[in-house]
C-alpha cells in the first residue's frame, strides 16, 4: 500500500471503491442500452437529437470513459472524462427542460467514490495542502535546473 492510501481507513477505502464500481457499472449499463437500441432509450436520446450515428458516438465515449474510471491507473483521465460527459449529460438535459437529477446524481456518486477512496483528488481544497503545492513547486523547480 502506498503511502496516500495508509493515511485512509479500510473502511473508507472500501466505501469509496464500492461507489467508483456503482457508478461505473451505472454508465457501463448506461452504454449498454444505447448500444442495445433500447427503444425508450434510442427515443428519449432521439428527441433530444441524438439519432443513429450520434447515439453510437454517445455510448462509445460514455463506455470508454467508464472504463478509463473503472481503472485504478488511468483514474485519474476517467473522472476528468466522466466528469465532462455527466456535464454534457446535465446540460443537455436542462436545455431539453427535463430534470437533470440523474446525471448529477451519478457525478456525485463517481466524485464521493474517488474522494473517498483517493482523498488527494482535492488537495487543492485542503488548507494544509500550501504546504503541499510549495513541495510540488520546488520539486519543479529542481526538476527544471536538471533538464537546463
Amino acid at each position: 500500500m502506498d503511502a496516500a492510501n495508509a493515511s485512509i481507513g479500510k473502511t473508507r477505502r472500501i466505501a469509496g471503491l464500492v461507489l467508483i464500481c456503482l457508478g461505473s457499472i451505472v454508465l457501463i449499463g448506461s452504454a449498454g442500452a444505447k448500444f442495445a437500441h433500447v427503444p425508450k432509450v434510442v427515443n428519449e436520446m432521439g428527441a433530444m437529437g441524438f439519432d443513429g450515428g450520434r447515439l453510437t458516438m454517445i455510448a462509445v465515449t460514455e463506455i470508454a470513459s467508464a472504463l478509463l474510471f473503472l481503472l485504478p491507473f488511468t483514474r485519474s483521465i476517467g473522472l476528468l472524462l466522466v466528469s465532462a460527459y455527466m456535464g454534457g449529460a446535465i446540460a443537455t438535459h436542462v436545455q431539453h427542460g427535463q430534470p437533470f437529477i440523474q446525471p448529477a446524481v451519478v457525478l456525485a456518486i463517481l466524485w464521493a467514490g474517488t474522494w473517498l477512496r483517493h482523498p488527494q483528488i482535492l488537495w487543492s481544497m485542503n488548507p494544509a495542502s500550501t504546504s503541499s503545492y510549495s513541495s510540488l513547486q520546488s520539486q519543479a523547480g529542481i526538476l527544471k535546473k536538471v533538464s537546463n
